[in-house]
């Protein structure tokens, strides 16, 4: 027992270390870090040099880090600016979702697969990364501009809209077969746990906070480290709610940090919460996984399934652009604009990758399904800097790139 623990420990360490350098290197040349993480995993696990190995700790800790990744992604969803967005934002998150899903689906049934597997390629296709488009409009200094005011107001939007349909494509699944009664139930579980958690975040929540603070103004004995242990058990009891509806348990997560978000804490108490877990789940849980993601992968893909990778690849990459441009058509923004957005639109990066994960892991893909979902990822991640570049380029050449300062708020 003791020499298993020690090993263990020992695979821990390498993959946080190989996970940091590589995570930073990515950063350095201005991708994600989970990119380089996933890098970190396929070179030094098994696809390639076989150094590094799964093992029960790391698998635990793998579902945590996507637990609380989920957790910190919710945390970064304004609810009231989502209902606050214009109609050109929602407009192209629609389309930025609907497009790529119907292209997806149709892939999956093009390819023969399972009717959950298309629903999920679907999924993966609509998916999009929040994260990544700030992290690129912040680069090339674009934060003030139209395209970016839209650009993330529809990433927003539309990673809420995936999240709620992985929800039911999961409930679907669950269901395993077309009879109306389970079906019924289960859309039953899934709505109940809905109405339980806008209850609880709309009206528990905000008594809680109002009641530690309360205690921490009286009697001082409620500090910062309470405080985050209370956020932690509230998404746990968010998570344990969608497990008991048949949901997976990162809705829960997400679920519990939008919640947590705009439940009017203490402003140095939810700073405290956000940055504690901000430094789990992206310093060491969330790293622990993208490697361990990379363990899956394999390059058989290249050999077997080339040709149907490069089409879904296309697939993925054209559907965000049409669908994002088709629907910037009648808004404000220029064909131009519509177009840059699109091509912003396109870095899917975390949300596709758990979003496969959670389908491996239910057996509804396979693992060359799986691979072919994390390079989609990968390749239309690492395309977004290029292309944005490209697409600002054009409509400064244009003229076209208006800044937010200079006009009414989308």
């Amino acid at each position: 027992m003791v020499e298993t623990v020690s090993i263990d420990v020992l695979g821990l360490l390498l993959v946080l270390t190989v996970a940091w350098i590589f995570g930073g290197i990515a950063e350095r040349i201005g991708y994600p870090t989970m990119m380089g993480e996933l890098f970190a995993g396929i070179v030094f696990g098994p696809p390639l040099l076989g150094l590094l190995q799964p093992s029960n700790l790391l698998d635990v800790l793998s579902e945590l880090g996507v637990f609380l990744l989920m957790v910190y992604v919710g945390m970064e969803v304004d609810l009231r600016e989502l209902f606050r967005l214009g109609p050109q934002s929602l407009l192209i998150a629609f389309g930025a979702f609907v497009i790529p899903f119907g292209f997806g689906y149709g892939a999956g049934i093009w390819l023969g697969v399972s009717t959950g597997a298309a629903l999920f390629l679907g999924l993966a296709m609509a998916a999009t990364s929040l994260a990544t488009k700030s992290r690129i409009l912040a680069d090339l200094e674009l934060l003030d501009t139209r395209i970016a005011n839209v650009l993330l107001g529809g990433a927003l939007a539309s990673d809420v809209g995936v999240l709620i349909a992985f929800a039911a494509v999961d409930s679907y699944v669950t269901a395993g077969t077309l009879n109306l009664l389970e079906i019924s139930v289960i859309v039953a579980k899934a709505l109940g746990f809905f109405v339980v958690t806008i209850v609880l975040g709309y009206r528990f929540l905000p008594l809680a906070w109002a009641y530690i603070e309360n205690r921490r103004e009286r009697y001082g004995f409620v500090d910062k480290t309470t405080a985050f242990m209370f956020a932690l058990l509230v998404s746990l009891l968010f998570a344990q709610l969608a497990t008991l509806a048949d949901l997976h348990m990162i809705i829960g997560g997400f679920v519990a940090g939008m919640f947590l978000r705009q439940s009017d804490v203490e402003p140095s108490l939810y700073e405290h919460i956000h940055t504690v877990i901000y430094d789990l789940a992206m310093g060491f849980f969330a790293p622990v996984f993208f490697v361990i993601v990379g363990f899956d992968i394999t390059f058989d893909v290249f050999f077997d399934s080339f040709g149907i990778l490069v089409v879904l690849v296309a697939i993925a990459f054209l559907g965000k652009i049409i669908g994002s441009w088709l629907f910037a058509l009648p808004t404000l923004l220029t064909s131009r604009e519509g177009l840059v957005v699109g091509f912003g639109m396109n870095g899917r990066g975390t949300v596709e990758i758990i979003i496969a994960s959670v389908a491996l892991s239910a057996g509804v893909i396979d693992s060359q399904l799986f691979s072919i979902l994390v390079f989609i990822a990968i390749f239309t991640t690492a395309l977004v800097p290029i292309t944005v570049t490209w697409g600002v380029r054009l409509l400064e050449s244009a003229d076209e790139l208006v800044y937010v300062d200079a006009e009414e708020p989308s």
